[in-house]
């Protein structure tokens, strides 16, 4: 298991993340680059979605528990400056709503069924991997790729988990346990059956599969930015197969 970085910290780490991705659009070679790992998307395409996300998390922390999901306008067409300007303006709207929130305020999400936190933390912690994920992408397209920090790796796999995997529904393949390892230190334990994720004592043997790394790495497979031999994989290749298939990412 990792720790969750402090509800300030996470807000910098929106902060820095989001500031790291408009900097690879930016800074882009070819300013129209396809973003590899978001195949549909050009450079623009993945700014003006960071943009939207953050508006619309933005509204949903001002709104509370009574918010009401609705997508938000999206700008039209905007030059290269306007929507580096309008995406920094968006983070610096979800970084004040939070700030003004606090980390406990009762709020909507779509993962109400996991069990985790339903609050304004939860968001911040939730737009930290969104913003690193995207910022993955954007730098994989500039032609510049870095991995993600640490600390936010080791989080985001315990999200991952919880929030992805949680979400799921069943297993619909026969009942697995997987293992994770980052080379970091922390490590996690998922059942998976009919019934869903389960997560488990992480030194519960024995296995179906194990995958180590470095934490962005496991990240970033999980999220299938990269490939599966990006990680050490001990167990059932069948199992890793499909592993890699599931659940159908958005």
């Amino acid at each position: 298991m990792a720790t969750t970085p402090a509800f300030p910290d996470l807000l910098d780490l929106i902060e820095e993340r989001s500031a790291a991705l408009r900097h690879a659009v930016a800074t882009a070679p070819a300013p129209e680059a396809t973003v590899p790992t978001c195949p549909d998307w050009r450079l623009p395409d993945l700014l003006a979605h960071l943009t939207v996300v953050h508006r619309f998390w933005t509204a949903a922390v001002i709104a509370g528990a009574e918010f009401v999901p609705a997508p938000p306008e999206p700008d039209g067409e905007l030059s290269a400056a306007e929507a580096l300007a309008r995406s920094a303006e968006a983070t610096s709207a979800l970084l004040a709503a939070l700030r003004e929130a606090g980390p406990d305020r009762p709020c909507w999400t779509w993962w109400q069924e996991t069990g985790a936190p339903n609050d304004s933390g939860a968001i911040a912690r939730h737009q930290v991997q969104e913003s690193a994920v995207h910022a993955y992408d954007a730098q994989l397209a500039a032609g510049a790729p870095l991995p993600v920090p640490g600390a936010v790796a080791l989080d985001g796999i315990d999200e991952f988990l919880t929030l992805s995997w949680g979400t799921a529904g069943a297993w619909p393949h026969p009942p697995a346990r997987i293992r994770l390892h980052a080379d970091e230190g922390p490590s996690w334990l998922v059942e998976l059956t009919a019934d869903g994720a389960k997560p488990l004592d992480p030194d519960t043997d024995p296995v179906s599969l194990e995958l180590a790394a470095p934490a962005s790495e496991l990240l970033l497979t999980l999220h299938r930015r990269r490939p599966a031999s990006a990680v050490r994989v001990t167990g059932d290749p069948a199992v890793l197969a499909v592993l890699l298939a599931w659940p159908r990412l958005g």
